[in-house]
C-alpha cells in the first residue's frame, strides 16, 4: 500500500488560508448576500447550479476538499488514505468525533449510504454519471442492483471503495458536492424536503428558509475544523434585482450581490475610486469558444478552421463585454491545471486567415450561419464575430434562438457554427479531463452530446485515458504535461476558436474581510462563506 495523505496535523495547516498583511480574522457577525431568484434546493444529490453550490459546501462535507479560494485538493472528513500499488482501491481513516447538525456522529455507513444514494436511479441525480469508475457502477446506475459493489465500510472508520479503472480524477469526484455526506434516518424522515431540511457536517447549518423571501445560516458550533467559520451567521436574501442589490451594497445595507454586478453598471462601478476598491476580480474555469462541425464542409478542413481562428478579433470582443475577460489562447482557462502558459494561439491575422482559405480552395470565401443564445451580450459578441468573419470572406448568417434550440442544434450536429456564450462551460471540478471528455472528447460526439463540434479524435482519446491511468501524485507534473499536450493537438486540428476567459467580478462591502480569493473562489462560486469575516 501507497500512503498519499496523512495527518488531521497537515489538514490543520491548510484549514486557514493567508489573510492580507495586518488583518486578523475576527468571529461573529452576519454577513448579507442577495439574489434575484430563490434557492431550488441544498440537497447535494441534486442541487447543481452556481447559486447553490458554496452554500451546499458550507452546510455539508466530503472526504476530500480544496484549500481556500485555490484548486488544490486537501483532506476533508477522510484524515488519511491508502491507495493499493494497483491505482484501484482507496481505503480511507475518518477523522473521529465528526457530527452532523443534529448532534449524532458521522460514520464510515453514512458515506456509503451518501455515495449510493447518488448513484440510485431513483434519486434522479444530475451527478450519477460522474461515479462511472467505481466498481459496480453499471449494475446500480441501472437499478439492477442495491449500491455499489465497490463501496464498502469494514468499520466505523473506514470506508473502501474499489475502481474498475485507474482514474486521476477519482479525489476530485469525491470532493464534489455530489459525494457530500448526508445522515440517512434524516433524508428518509423528510423525503422530497430535504433540500429544504438539510443536515450536514458543515461550517453552517440552515436555521430559517422563507420561501422566495430568505434564508438564514447559523454557526455550527462543533464544526470539525478548529476556528472556523468566523461568521455568527449569514444570511441569503432572494428576490432581489441585482439593480436594486447594487444599490443597497452602495447603501451598505448589503455586503455581497450574488447576481454580480450588473452589466449595466460595471462601466459606473469601474469608473469610480470608492467603488473600484470595493470589486475583487478572479479567473474562473470557464472558456468562451466558437465550435465549427468538422464532419461537414467547409469545416471538415483543417485549413478553414484555423482560419476562424485567425480571423476573429479577440480583444475587441473583451471590449464588447467592457473588459469582463481575457482573450483565450487554448480550450483550458488559464487558472486550470494543464494551462499551456507559453502558448500563444493563433495570433489574429486577417490576411493569413484569407491565404488558409485560399489554400483550402475558398479563396471567394462561403456562406454559413452561426447559431447564438439570443440573450445579451452573446448577440452582440455574435455580431462581432461576424464582422470579423466577413472581412475574410465567410458570410456568416446570425441565428439567434433560445438557450434550449442552441443546444438542440449543436447536439445534433445541424449547426455549422455555435458561439458558446451563456452555455460556454464551466468545469464541474479543477481537473484538465473535466474539460476534454463531454465537449471535446469522442464520447460526447454523439446525437445529443455536448461536443457541438463533433470532433473525434481517437489518439487524444487513447492519451487522454493514458493520462487519467497516472494516479501517484508524484506524478502530478507528468499527467498535466500530458494533457498539455493533448490540448495542443486540438488546436492543431482546431475544431474550436477559443474567444476568452470570462473573468468574475465581485463587489464587497468594506466591512468584509479575508483574502480576496475567497470571494471569487474557483469551486466555491460566489464566496467561500467558511473563511470570510466581519471586520467592525
Amino acid at each position: 500500500m501507497k500512503k498519499l495523505l496523512m495527518s488531521t496535523a497537515i489538514a490543520a495547516l491548510m484549514a486557514v488560508p493567508a489573510f492580507a498583511q495586518g488583518e486578523e480574522p475576527k468571529h461573529g457577525g452576519n454577513m448579507i448576500v442577495t439574489y434575484k431568484d430563490d434557492v431550488a434546493t441544498l440537497d447535494p444529490a441534486i442541487g447543481y447550479d452556481w447559486q447553490n453550490w458554496s452554500m451546499i459546501k458550507s452546510v455539508f462535507d466530503g472526504l476530500m476538499d480544496y484549500e481556500p479560494g485555490t484548486t488544490v485538493l486537501r483532506p476533508g472528513l477522510a484524515e488519511s488514505y491508502t491507495l493499493s500499488d494497483d491505482g484501484l482501491t482507496y481505503t480511507f481513516k475518518l477523522r473521529p468525533g465528526v457530527k452532523f447538525h443534529n448532534g449524532r456522529a458521522m460514520t464510515s455507513e453514512d458515506v456509503v449510504y451518501s455515495i449510493n444514494r447518488v448513484v440510485n436511479p431513483a434519486t434522479q441525480s444530475p451527478g450519477q454519471g460522474f461515479f462511472g469508475m467505481i466498481e459496480g457502477f453499471d449494475a446500480a446506475a441501472a437499478g439492477d442492483a442495491d449500491g455499489l459493489s465497490g463501496v464498502t465500510a469494514p468499520d466505523a472508520n473506514t470506508v473502501v471503495i474499489n475502481l474498475s479503472r485507474p482514474d486521476a480524477t477519482f479525489l476530485h469526484i469525491m470532493a464534489l458536492n455530489f459525494s457530500f455526506v448526508v445522515p440517512k434516518e434524516v433524508v428518509e424522515a423528510e423525503g422530497a424536503d430535504f433540500g429544504k431540511k438539510p443536515v450536514g457536517t458543515g461550517a453552517f447549518q440552515l436555521t430559517e428558509w422563507s420561501l422566495g423571501q430568505r434564508l438564514t445560516f447559523e454557526k455550527n458550533p462543533d464544526y470539525w475544523i478548529s476556528g472556523v467559520p468566523y461568521l455568527d451567521s449569514f444570511t441569503v436574501e432572494v428576490g432581489q434585482e441585482p439593480i436594486v442589490a447594487l444599490l443597497r451594497v452602495q447603501n451598505g445595507e448589503v455586503d455581497l450581490p450574488g447576481d454580480g454586478i450588473p452589466p449595466a453598471k460595471f462601466v459606473e462601478v469601474m469608473s469610480d475610486p470608492a467603488q473600484a476598491a470595493l470589486v475583487v476580480e478572479g479567473g474562473q474555469l470557464h472558456t468562451g469558444y466558437v465550435t465549427m462541425n468538422v464532419t461537414a464542409a467547409p469545416f471538415d478542413k483543417v485549413e478553414v478552421r484555423r482560419a476562424v481562428n485567425m480571423a476573429i478579433n479577440k480583444d475587441r470582443i473583451v471590449q464588447v463585454i467592457n473588459g469582463r475577460a481575457v482573450p483565450a489562447t487554448q480550450p483550458l482557462p488559464p487558472t486550470m491545471p494543464g494551462y499551456t502558459k507559453d502558448y500563444a494561439g493563433y495570433a489574429y491575422d486577417p490576411e493569413a486567415a484569407k491565404k488558409l482559405l485560399a489554400d483550402a480552395g475558398y479563396a471567394d470565401g462561403f456562406e454559413t450561419e452561426l447559431f447564438v443564445m439570443n440573450t445579451d451580450p452573446n448577440p452582440r459578441i455574435a455580431q462581432a464575430i461576424q464582422q470579423d468573419l466577413q472581412a475574410i470572406g465567410i458570410d456568416a448568417a446570425i441565428k439567434s434562438l433560445a438557450q434550449a434550440n442552441v443546444i438542440e442544434a449543436g447536439g445534433a450536429g445541424t449547426a455549422p457554427m455555435i458561439w458558446s456564450g451563456g452555455m460556454a462551460w464551466i468545469a464541474d471540478f479543477p481537473d484538465p479531463a473535466n474539460f476534454y471528455g463531454p465537449i471535446l472528447g469522442c464520447g460526447g460526439a454523439v446525437e445529443g452530446g455536448w461536443n457541438w463540434a463533433k470532433y473525434c479524435n481517437e489518439a487524444l482519446d487513447t492519451k487522454a485515458a493514458d493520462a487519467d491511468s497516472i494516479v501517484d501524485p508524484a506524478k502530478g507534473d507528468e499527467r498535466l504535461k500530458m494533457w498539455s499536450d493533448i490540448y495542443m493537438a486540438v488546436m492543431e486540428d482546431a475544431p474550436w476558436a477559443p474567444v476568452f476567459n470570462e473573468q468574475r467580478f465581485t463587489m464587497k462591502s468594506a466591512r468584509l474581510g479575508g483574502d480576496d480569493a475567497l470571494f471569487v473562489d474557483p469551486v466555491s462560486i460566489p464566496v467561500n462563506y467558511d473563511y470570510v469575516f466581519i471586520k467592525e
